[in-house]
């Protein structure tokens, strides 16, 4: 690698090849971020990458994680941004940057900073001169120093990526927007290639074709998809047409997978995630990946290469011997094309359906590759047929193992490990080779026998050793047999004093495999079984029981409280991270409650009333109704809020889910009647969907029939209905909202022919306080669009008086540590396992020293009904949701049950563990089994 200064691009793209300093490069790229790893480990993740065979990573750089507030930047310690790219250079990585402004990445609000979400003017994401305007002060602060790190300025970052996943967003002018985003970065002096990268295959949408922009594709398929291939030849083609190439920005873990996307002619294969890593403090997101609403979990870990402790896994060889692969064609491999050659066929296996190819690469200079894939688990006898001259070979026999995609050569020129003759073909994967000036050695592997043809004049003689030969004057046949106790070789003498020598070996030595000498003799290296030893800490565990309506922001500095009328979201009140508590009044009511209605709430709202624990929802942005046992009189309301994250997608199911959505609660109301309106529905038929408020004011509904609400039997798919009823607001309620529950259809709510809203089954809720006078009656109209089958559900009103007078404090991690320790004075001592009260908070303390190893601990926390916030000294290393009760949401993206503790934050003698407790279910009391440290 050269990173010498050049005042000329360095970084040339073509269909053909990605040329770096004028080298054809094939790019193995593994995502690798520096916010979810900590500092002192950087090198060490980059080396463990560049172990695995990867010369690249690739990395985001998220806008909130360095402008934490509006307006306030940094870029030291953990944010030092130069300090990562430096090491990139010294390792020897190729860098793919990618500053957003979005970035996904299962990160809090896909990077984009929260108090954007709260002004009204910024459109996010599209070509608007507001938003352009925050996404210039971005780019003013991250572009400069990557172009301080460019190829050719000293540095590898090789290109900038702009946005991310652009066509999953409803970007109305992409073109506009992706021009903005270059013109910028060509005004930041950026002289790399700009790219954008296509999430669901839609080069337009992701990218707008703008000039100077080159799109690339992210796909994740089912690894084992038989047509794969043919889908991304597709795309390469269409690349191609534009002299561009075909790169992967993203894609699933596996180099099975990788290897298929080779076969289609990628010249850069980018695996999502191949580092995991941890999202410290308050940076975890909520998005789609549930039913539909998910949260991310603090350990980030799709089960890549390298475990987020750094333990490097069985995959990470995978890439070893694919890119050993690579470097044995060089750069014939880095220029080649996929050809459709119908002179190879797939003549015989014990189960064709499962074999997928053969797929061909022709390689720069002559030769081609010969991809085939296996989709079953079971290895098969394959056998090809080709169409060739009399004088060739007809067939040839490879053994394909159950669940891999291997690569065998046909036609090579041996020119390419400085020989004379030709590879004619093997059916073994070739994948290390050794050239020197007493010849070549090249290795192969295989789980069976197999046979090497070859074309070479001047042969000597031919030392068979452990494997048999046949010689036709040029032609010559090697079958070699390799077993798991002996490698299986010949050496081919040359009459100019040279040899070439043929080694095979099994799979599981050549995945392992440190090299191969001029001998022929084959090094490998089989790592030793990680063992983690287990302890249960040395410890006295602490705890301090708290009152968990009470606000952790009082006693501290905190800030001030925030005064208002009505309940708000928090990023209006300049909240954006962390737990917020909502306290507020209810006017006199002249009946007993009988629940709680959250209005907007998102996205762990825990209640209480009058002090005591009535429940905790996750809405995702809906609303939600919480009943209490019996009805009861009501004067004081509290709702403690925790952001677990904004959504790092774009999802319409959910008002949660919207990139731009809001967190904490618009409203919480005291519900004096829950009112059953499913009964007695006027109906009638309609031939399409929708209406507006003029056909509904036409409607004469005096001889419909009578029916309960979607209780029409109806041959249409899907059934149009319009349905109609009256209903009098109750006079003692203030606020009134209308949930269709267990709705399975969509429609429109219209109130004495008004539009409320829209109908579907994930926000089922519409507040029509506005439209309706209390004791007045009301005339209800739903138009509904209702599939075959599927239910209209039931419809209720929440009669409901609405909390005011407000007041809010919030506390981020350094309000949080205050709280903790004002509270520990109280703590008492505390022995597993800990049983916490429905509804109650607690701070548990207890201290831990480094493992032997240095390297930290790996906690796995046991226990159910309660959810965890651990400070290990000053920083937040997990946010868990033990399993139990209902509003546990789908928990995804790595082990919602255990946290990593990193060797090089401890402290020299004991550093300090602080756990925030929730016990979050109104019939369970939260219960901590154990926590049990297993050392890294």
């Amino acid at each position: 690698m050269s990173t010498s200064v050049n005042t000329e691009p360095v970084i040339n793209l073509s269909a053909q090849s990605i040329r770096i300093q004028g080298e054809p490069v094939l790019l193995m790229s593994a995502s690798l971020f520096y916010f979810r790893i900590p500092h002192q480990l950087w090198r060490e993740r980059m080396e463990q990458v560049k172990e695995s065979g990867y010369n690249c990573i690739d990395v985001y750089f998220p806008w909130n994680y360095h402008e934490r507030e509006e307006g306030s930047w940094d870029f030291k310690g953990q944010r030092d941004v130069a300090a990562f790219l430096q090491l990139a250079q010294e390792v020897g990585l190729w860098v793919v940057a990618r500053p957003g402004p979005y970035i996904c990445s299962e990160w809090d609000g896909g990077a984009l900073p929260a108090y954007l979400f709260a002004k009204d003017e910024v459109q996010i994401r599209q070509n608007d001169p507001a938003y352009l305007a925050h996404v210039s002060r971005w780019f003013d602060q991250i572009l400069p120093i990557l172009k301080a790190y460019e190829v050719g300025a000293g540095g590898t970052v090789i290109c900038v990526q702009l946005d991310n996943e652009l066509d999953f967003f409803a970007c109305d002018d992409p073109e506009g927007y992706i021009g903005a985003l270059r013109d910028m970065a060509i005004a930041g002096s950026l002289t790399i290639p700009l790219i954008a990268c296509a999430g669901q295959g839609g080069l337009f949408e992701a990218s707008g074709l703008a000039d100077g922009v080159i799109p690339t594709c992210n796909f994740y398929p089912n690894d084992r998809d038989p047509e794969f291939e043919h889908k991304v030849r597709e795309y390469r083609d269409r690349l191609a047409n534009q002299d561009y190439p075909l790169m992967v920005t993203e894609t699933n873990r596996s180099h099975y997978l990788l290897r298929r996307l080779l076969s289609a002619g990628a010249k850069l294969l980018g695996p999502y995630l191949q580092v995991s890593g941890t999202d410290f403090g308050f940076t975890n997101a909520t998005n789609n990946w549930g039913k539909p609403l998910a949260f991310l979990t603090s350990d980030y870990d799709f089960h890549g290469m390298i475990s987020p402790e750094g333990h490097v896994r069985k995959e990470a060889y995978e890439g070893r011997l694919l890119s050993r692969i690579i470097d044995t064609y060089g750069r014939a491999i880095a220029e080649a094309a996929p050809v459709t050659d119908d002179t190879w066929s797939l003549q015989a296996a014990q189960d064709s359906k499962w074999v997928y190819g053969p797929h061909l690469l022709a390689l720069q200079g002559g030769g081609k590759l010969i991809f085939l894939t296996n989709g079953s688990d079971d290895a098969q006898s394959v056998t090809l047929a080709h169409d060739a001259p009399e004088s060739e070979s007809k067939q040839l026999e490879v053994n394909l193992p159950g669940g891999r995609s291997i690569i065998v050569p046909t036609a090579i020129p041996l020119t390419l490990w400085g020989m004379k003759g030709e590879l004619v073909q093997a059916g073994a994967e070739l994948y290390d080779a050794l050239a020197n000036e007493s010849g070549a050695v090249l290795a192969f592997h295989s789980a069976t026998s197999f046979e090497i043809e070859l074309d070479i004049n001047e042969v000597a003689a031919i030392d068979t050793d452990s494997a048999q030969a046949n010689r036709d004057q040029n032609r010559i046949r090697i079958t070699l047999s390799p077993t798991e106790e002996k490698d299986s070789s010949a050496t081919i003498m040359l009459q100019d004093g040279r040899r070439i020598i043929l080694v095979g070996t099994t799979l599981g030595k050549a995945l392992y495999s440190t090299g191969i000498d001029e001998t022929g003799s084959i090094y490998s290296s089989i790592p030793e079984a990680l063992i983690s030893l287990e302890s249960e800490a040395d410890t006295d565990w602490r705890i301090a029981v708290g009152d968990g309506a009470a606000s952790m922001s009082e006693g501290t500095e905190s800030g001030e409280a925030i005064r208002t009328e009505r309940a708000d979201f928090l990023e209006r009140n300049g909240i954006y991270r962390g737990y917020a508590w909502y306290e507020g009044v209810v006017p006199s009511l002249a009946k007993p409650a009988e629940g709680l209605l959250v209005h907007s709430g998102s996205d762990v709202v825990s209640l209480y009333a009058d002090g005591e624990y009535a429940g905790t929802v996750t809405p995702g942005g809906s609303s939600r109704y919480v009943a209490f046992d019996a009805p009861r009189s009501l004067s004081a309301l509290t709702a403690r809020v925790e952001i677990w994250g904004h959504t790092n997608f774009d999802d319409s199911r959910l008002p949660g889910l919207k990139l731009h959505a809001l967190k904490g609660i618009q409203g919480l109301s005291a519900v004096l009647s829950k009112v059953n309106l499913t009964s007695n529905w006027r109906f009638k038929r309609q031939d399409e969907s929708g209406m507006s408020e003029a056909d509904v004011g036409q409607l004469d509904d005096k001889d419909w029939a009578i029916v309960s609400f979607g209780g029409w039997l109806s041959p249409a798919n899907p059934a149009h209905e319009v349905l109609r009823r009256s209903y009098v607001p109750s006079s003692e309620a203030s606020s009134f909202i209308v949930q269709f529950d267990g709705v399975e259809a969509t429609g429109q709510l219209f109130v004495d022919g008004r539009l409320a809203g829209s109908i579907n089954e994930f926000d089922p809720f519409l507040d029509i306080t506005n439209l309706v006078q209390p004791g007045v009656q009301t005339q209800l109209t739903v138009v509904l669009e209702r599939p075959l089958g599927r239910s209209a559900g039931r419809v209720f009103v929440y009669e409901t008086v609405e909390a005011g007078n407000w007041r809010i404090t919030a506390a981020e991690e350094e309000g949080l540590l205050a709280h903790a320790a004002q509270a520990e004075s109280s703590a008492e001592k505390a022995a597993f396992p800990l049983q916490l009260g429905s509804g109650d908070v607690a701070w548990l303390y207890g201290t831990a020293i480094n493992s032997d190893s240095k390297n930290g601990w790996r906690v796995h926390v046991a226990g159910e009904h309660l959810k965890l916030t651990v400070f290990f000294d000053d920083t937040i290393v997990g946010r868990l949701w033990l399993p139990g009760g209902l509003a546990r949401p789908v928990m995804t993206g790595g082990d919602p049950c255990s946290f990593y503790l990193p060797g090089p934050w401890f402290n020299q003698e004991a550093s300090r563990l602080s756990i925030m407790l929730e016990a979050i279910d109104p019939q369970t009391p939260g219960v901590l089994s154990s926590l049990t440290f297993r050392s890294v």
